[in-house]
């Protein structure tokens, strides 16, 4: 498929500290590798109404947001979550990018898209930030695509290593959304069983024990898959982290890098009689940057050679 990356040059000004693991070198380690691709189609990301983030999140919390970043130093949402002055134009930039990746697909500029951005956005809940995510980029998505183009079948698939509690907490009273999260349990953020369904029985939550390998997650992902074609998206988004790599230091799944390739051509093939390929995704989580390079390459390359 027709492939765009979207990314910005802003995603280099959030500065969250020294030694922090959501790094600027996150962001450049995969930019250095896909730019070796020549068959991709590199965006920016677009202006956007602010409103359309209140879709998701409640004004008072957007309007906090705004007001959170410093001139100067760095200032702490949360425990994990760090804003610089340079963190307020990633912030929306990161949005802005998955906006310009859907109405680029809406628009038929290309199939499907990759968004190469930070702040990452899962944990990000309607009211409050948490887990390095300050607005929840995946969740802004869903609602924009019911919203301005009207879907009636949304599908949020997320294969972060960590629950994407954020997202859940915004699309699970949302009969139109489909949301599925693979991750480590017992782990960070906590919660993620598979007895949270969402409201309308519109959520899979797939727990993981610590140690699983490459055959027991496919094993899962099945699971996932099956649900996935009742469902029958007209779109899909996913949220595209990396640390469920064997290499990553803040997770304890044993993912290789060509699993990505793999756990996205099945989502692909699952979906092709129902959305055409119409499929966004964004960065989430990722610490080793080896890995987190290998494993973006593998993902955007199943997205590339998807017919």
């Amino acid at each position: 498929m027709r492939t765009a990356v979207i990314t910005s040059k802003s995603s280099l000004n959030h500065n969250t500290g020294s030694g922090h693991p959501e790094s600027i070198s996150r962001v450049t380690s995969i930019l250095e590798t896909l730019k070796k691709n020549k068959k991709l189609v590199w965006k920016n990301p677009i202006n956007f109404d602010k409103n359309i983030i209140k879709q998701a999140h409640s004004s008072s919390y957007v309007d906090a947001v705004e007001s959170s970043f410093p001139e100067k130093g760095l200032v702490f949402l949360d425990g994990d979550t760090v804003v610089s002055p340079g963190s307020k134009d990633a912030t929306f930039d990161a949005v802005g990018s998955i906006i310009a990746a859907i109405d680029g697909v809406e628009n038929k500029e290309f199939e499907a898209a990759h968004c190469v951005t930070r702040p990452p956005g899962h944990h990000a809940e309607k009211g409050k930030a948490m887990g390095f995510c300050v607005i929840n980029n995946i969740g802004v998505a869903a609602n924009y695509l019911i919203s301005k183009y009207k879907y009636k079948r949304v599908a949020v698939i997320d294969w972060d290593c960590h629950f994407g509690n954020g997202t859940y907490d915004i699309v699970k009273s949302n009969r139109n959304v489909f949301f599925s999260s693979l991750h480590q349990y017992p782990y960070y953020p906590g919660g993620g069983t598979e007895y949270e369904k969402g409201d309308h029985n519109n959520a899979l939550n797939i727990p993981l024990s610590a140690g699983t390998n490459s055959r027991e997650y496919f094993d899962a992902y099945e699971h996932m898959l099956k649900r996935l074609k009742e469902f029958q998206p007209e779109f899909v988004l996913m949220s595209a982290g990396f640390d469920a790599h064997k290499d990553d230091p803040l997770c304890q799944l044993n993912l290789e890098s060509k699993d990505y390739y793999e756990i996205t051509r099945r989502v692909l093939e699952t979906t092709k009689d129902y959305c055409n390929g119409k499929v966004v995704s964004i960065l989430e989580g990722g610490y080793d940057l080896k890995a987190l390079a290998e494993s973006a390459n593998e993902h955007v390359n199943a997205l590339l050679e998807f017919n």
